[in-house]
């Protein structure tokens, strides 16, 4: 029975949530802007509860309907918090009266039900891309992860799935599931709403001040920069005025593949500029300043990168793998992530072509509108109820039968 309710529909639902291992990142942030947007009364959610550590439950928004609860061992090692998940969290949301527990974070092994959870890393299910690790630790990490994620959707009363694309690539792995499943895209913060440009000519570019790519992405073996470098390289030996900005982290050794290109084709540094991590309350400054965005990413489950350049207001290049198409439509120039020259091509048709400009930079613009944080947490919250609605009933149905 639902705590305070026979039904979650008639008011009294408390939702729960497992944030045992979201620390930083895209989780986190998925997190607060899905906090910030709900209005879960609106479907008779009384309570939400978050099991977290301090450093994420500190950047929660504070809500009369949300309950930050801090077990000491979430501020603790990767091992502690597991083992919190897996003997403690169940009793944790029972205590707190949970009719529905979200595992925000895509794993879980805990004994609670109902349970929903959320498909977030495609880089698992996806052999080509794991491979490109080899037998490194992170490679063994994401084998690690792809048959735990597969144990947690196969046990889960509800999976939550960002793309069409994650959706057919998880099952190809897992087979048929027996959970509900759904498909809420992430939504989109307002800071990256840029109003699209005037485009200029390519003539009014010059080295001095050249026509700028913007890729703002992990430096990653899946991310391909040393590509994108090839591909601007080739275009400035063209001619063309061209200058690329990376920015984001980097992984070692794809950092290490970045740097040896840069040493080959810009050792003066006057083609590329790496601006390194920069703080996501800072990054769309970096799109107000670019006059293209490149995307080129083999593997994704949803590219939020890509949400924040269609917004942007810029022409956009992209790869054309994974679930990119899905996303960005027909409003941008695709390209193989992995062929240097079909890159240079891709871009070539933006910087010669003020009109395709133009035209891409509004309809991207326009198809960023639909990804809404609203929209989001309206669909998760309410496909949470409607999980805990399901479990409810199978369960009396099996005591009625059970009686019978």
């Amino acid at each position: 029975m639902l705590s305070g309710s026979k039904h979650p529909d008639d008011g009294g639902c408390t939702i729960g949530i497992d944030a045992t291992n979201l620390r930083r990142g895209g989780g986190v942030t998925h997190l607060i802007e899905l906090l910030t947007a709900a209005e879960p009364e609106k479907i008779g959610i009384v309570r939400v509860v978050v099991f977290a550590g301090r450093q994420t439950l500190a950047q929660l928004p504070e809500r009369s309907w949300l309950e930050k609860i801090n077990p000491p061992d979430l501020d603790k090692g990767l091992v502690q918090r597991t083992l919190w998940q897996r003997f403690k969290l169940a009793r944790g949301a029972r205590a707190a009266g949970c009719d529905v527990l979200f595992a925000a974070g895509g794993s879980y092994s805990a004994n609670f039900h109902p349970v929903v959870t959320m498909s977030r890393n495609m880089l698992p299910f996806e052999w080509t891309e794991l491979r490109r690790y080899g037998w490194s630790l992170l490679g063994l990490k994401l084998l690690l992860l792809r048959w735990v994620q597969s144990q947690t959707f196969r046990r889960a009363d509800g999976v939550i799935f960002l793309t069409e694309y994650a959706r057919r690539g998880v099952l190809r792995v897992t087979g048929p599931l027996a959970a509900a499943t759904t498909i809420i895209p992430h939504g989109l913060n307002s800071r990256f709403q840029i109003a699209p440009r005037a485009q200029r000519p390519v003539s009014e570019y010059s080295h001095a001040k050249p026509y700028r790519v913007l890729y703002v992405s992990i430096i990653d073996q899946y991310k391909h920069q040393w590509q994108v470098v090839e591909a601007v390289a080739a275009l400035r030996l063209e001619g063309f005025a061209v200058a690329l900005d990376l920015v984001g982290p980097a992984y070692p050794a794809a950092l290490a593949r970045l740097q040896e290109t840069l040493a080959r084709l810009d050792p003066d540094g006057s083609l590329v500029r790496c601006h390194g991590a920069i703080a996501f309350e800072a990054l769309h400054r970096h799109y107000e300043d670019a006059d293209a965005g490149l995307f080129a990413s083999s593997c994704e489950n949803m590219p939020n990168i890509l949400l924040e350049t269609m917004a942007s207001g810029l022409p956009v290049a992209c790869s054309n793998r994974g679930p990119m198409p899905e996303v960005l439509g027909d409003a941008g120039v695709y390209f193989d992530p992995e062929q240097h020259r079909d890159i240079a091509r891709a871009l070539r048709e933006l910087i010669v072509s003020t009109q395709l400009r133009t035209e891409l930079a509004q309809a991207s613009h326009r198809r960023a509108q639909q990804f809404s944080w609203q929209r989001c947490a309206d669909e998760t919250f309410g496909f949470l109820v409607e999980v805990a609605r399901q479990y409810q009933e199978k369960n009396a149905k099996h005591a009625g039968s059970v009686l019978l």
